[in-house]
């Protein structure tokens, strides 16, 4: 069979204002439709994959595919799924016949419900989908029954019927490394023309799930409450295969650093292997900042750290339940910074407990720190968090709101979303128009010889 994988991003929504920094995130290659698609070429399958990002009239290539094509899959995650119903419509509609399987985050979260907000999907996968989708292909073929399949939702009869349980894959080291060449043909790691990341850019994944629940997260239901991770010797042995084809590899662990035992062998293994890849951590505690795991990252072709720090008070870090300490942020960043790492510190405004005073000590805290980049985001109670099942139980959220501002309006806030978002935008004012600021990059750009993030900034500017 032939499966046609379609990355649906927010490139096709209508332009609006954000509270972020930059003018665009980099782009990124869709790991999991990679992963699903290795797994259906070890089976015999060809697999075609088209991303939004990159195409400029995206439905007439589909078009012009799917007289050759078996099965069509889309990604729906909460960011676009408004965006991803549309192209599932008219993907259906230049084809009714074709098999349209819908999958991702939304689905995850949204189960059942995700096949009712796409009328047009006849299949819907709940949790991971190497193995489903490789069963759902072979019941397409007659070899097998949807019914029999672990997270699975389909049609039968204008009825939406369900599989088997959902099944965790609890060893990892068996699947395959992901398809990449199937995005060959795609440039990723640019922000416009600048290049964040050194060419090529991947990004690999070495466990699944989180150890922690903060209240305002949903990877525990994501990923079943369970956290899985990969050997440090198959890790490394994909780094070294990607050693040999990109130039920046990205590692997107909710928390690569969890078991630190494994990510020192990853280290010493790389080194010994004398790599050249640039790496990238995108997710990270401070509590298991560690200096000499942090030297060994340095040595080992680290190059970029994101941790996510959310609040500058002790308070509000507890209300989270983010079972950190102001001081233990303060020790990770500095580790970080002293090893030249390009550090990024992500926040979050606008818990129900939290003041201006609260916001404004935040803002003054993330200013004391050596990092490069800050992300600030209003606080919003994403469907199947903590903060979310408190506040349906307590009236204020109704269950079929997905994402919801804390807002002082809806009596989960104290302040309207207009203002936090303003808070934000001032936030990102302040940290990055300081004269210390503008040395300090200046002063780092002319030492590693790397002026990525001061043209972000003038574009930004």
């Amino acid at each position: 069979m032939k499966v046609l994988f379609l990355n649906v991003t927010d490139t096709l929504l209508p332009k609006q204002k954000t509270h972020g920094f930059a003018l665009k995130d980099p782009t990124f290659p869709p790991l999991g439709m990679l992963y699903m698609g290795s797994m259906l070429e070890q089976q015999g399958h060809t697999v075609e994959l088209i991303d939004f990002q990159f195409e400029s009239h995206p439905l007439k290539k589909v078009h012009g595919l799917l007289p050759s094509v078996d099965l069509v899959g889309i990604n729906v995650d909460n960011l676009c799924r408004d965006v991803q119903k549309v192209i599932a419509a008219q993907v259906k509609q230049m084809d009714p016949s074709i098999p349209l399987v819908i999958g991702g985050p939304y689905c995850t979260v949204r189960e059942k419900y995700s096949m009712q907000f796409i009328p047009q999907a006849d299949i819907c996968v709940v949790g991971e989908g190497e193995y489903a989708i490789v069963d759902i292909v072979n019941a397409l073929l007659g070899k097998k029954k949807l019914s029999s399949i672990p997270g699975v939702f389909y049609r039968e009869n204008n009825h939406i019927k369900t599989g088997k349980p959902v099944e965790i894959i609890k060893d990892l080291d068996k699947l395959p490394f992901p398809a990449r060449h199937l995005v060959d043909k795609y440039k990723y790691g640019k922000i416009g023309k600048t290049y964040m990341y050194q060419p090529r850019v991947t990004l690999i994944l070495t466990s699944r799930g989180c150890a922690f629940r903060c209240r305002f997260c949903i990877r525990h239901v994501l990923t079943y409450k369970s956290f899985r991770q990969r050997s440090a010797q198959n890790v490394l042995n994909e780094l070294l295969e990607l050693n040999e084809h990109y130039g920046s590899v990205m590692i997107i662990d909710d928390n690569f650093l969890t078991d630190t035992k494994r990510a020192h062998d990853i280290m010493d293994q790389l080194i010994e292997h004398k790599t050249t890849i640039d790496l990238s951590i995108a997710g990270s505690r401070v509590d298991t900042a560690d200096a000499s795991l942090f030297k060994k990252m340095k040595k080992a072709g680290l190059k970029h750290i994101q941790f996510g720090i959310e609040a500058g008070t002790q308070k509000v870090l507890d209300f989270y339940g983010k079972k950190t300490t102001i001081d233990q942020i303060t020790k990770a960043v500095k580790l970080a910074h002293e090893q030249d790492f390009f550090i990024t510190g992500s926040f979050i405004v606008g818990a129900p407990i939290e003041t201006e005073t609260d916001i404004k000590k935040t803002i003054e805290y993330a200013c004391s720190l050596p990092l490069d980049i800050v992300v600030y985001n209003p606080l919003d109670y994403k469907y199947g968090s903590d903060l979310w099942l408190d506040a349906n139980q307590a009236g204020l959220i109704q269950d079929d709101e997905h994402n919801v501002f804390a807002d002082s309006r809806r009596g989960i806030g104290h302040f309207t979303k207009e203002e936090l978002e303003q808070f934000c935008r001032d936030a990102l004012k302040k940290f990055y128009f300081r004269p210390s600021y503008i040395f300090h990059q200046t002063r780092k750009a002319i030492r590693t010889r790397d002026f990525r993030i001061i043209n972000t900034w003038l574009n930004y500017i």
